[in-house]
């Protein structure tokens, strides 16, 4: 049996202090693994639904096989694991801000960090995703302006609603089109958000990319007893 409570690390940041935890849920018999910015929950292992349909929205989209992809964001693994999971999957890169992010699934702190870290397609590389989304050599140093099929976002907890003020610029149409330049044509935008689908951030993509739209994602919750309703933007750049 599972102590009932743990916290496994506890980092300052710029942002914040973050800690990872650990409980036992009783009622489910499950061990429940969350972060935590300061007083507020990043996320739950509890609530994967809509970060894995993330992944599997985004890269349904996309035909052929070989595709390269980057997520931005790590935090408990579960769009990376998806995104793996995907059998035409030839490359994966994870921009990461925070590296004690990075640390606990590299030392198996995380229950995904093994799998992520043992799958050669998998890069997991500590930076700021956004300042990169604006860079012209964008999100491999290696191969400056290489470009991906698919990039798949999970940090702010929505388009209004940041962890950071810095973050502000993406979300509007220049940030956008940036984040565009590093797609090959036809490639696949996606965004994940805690709010239920916006349709003035929907017609702020449509401004930008070929096609756009909102996917929601329900799941119930079972601390609360109710269903919730998450995200899911996908937008695509011009053949």
């Amino acid at each position: 049996m599972s102590l009932y409570f743990e916290e496994l690390d506890y980092r300052p940041t710029p942002i914040g202090a973050l800690s990872l935890r650990r409980r036992r849920n009783l009622s489910l018999d499950v061990d429940v693994f969350e972060i935590k910015l300061g007083d507020e929950y990043l996320m739950s292992s509890l609530f994967t639904a809509s970060e894995i349909a993330l992944a599997r929205l985004g890269l349904a989209k996309l035909a052929g096989a070989e595709l390269d992809v980057v997520v931005g964001g790590l935090g408990l693994g579960y769009t990376a694991q998806a995104v793996l999971e995907h059998p035409s999957v030839k490359s994966l890169t994870v921009i990461e801000a925070l590296d004690a992010v990075i640390d606990w699934h590299q030392s198996a702190l995380l229950p995904l960090g093994p799998g992520l870290t043992a799958d050669p397609r998998c890069r997991l590389v500590h930076g700021d995703f956004f300042a990169l989304a604006a860079s012209k050599d964008g999100f491999d140093h290696a191969q400056p302006g290489r470009r991906f099929d698919a990039i798949l976002v999970d940090i702010d907890h929505s388009p209004e609603r940041l962890l950071d003020p810095r973050s502000t610029s993406f979300y509007q149409p220049d940030g956008l089109r940036g984040v565009a330049a590093h797609l090959h044509p036809g490639g696949i935008f996606g965004l994940w958000s805690d709010d239920a689908p916006d349709e003035a951030f929907t017609q702020r993509l449509a401004g930008v990319f070929a096609q756009a739209q909102a996917e929601p994602v329900t799941f119930y919750n079972p601390l609360q007893n109710r269903e919730f309703t998450q995200a899911v933007y996908l937008a695509r750049t011009a053949a």
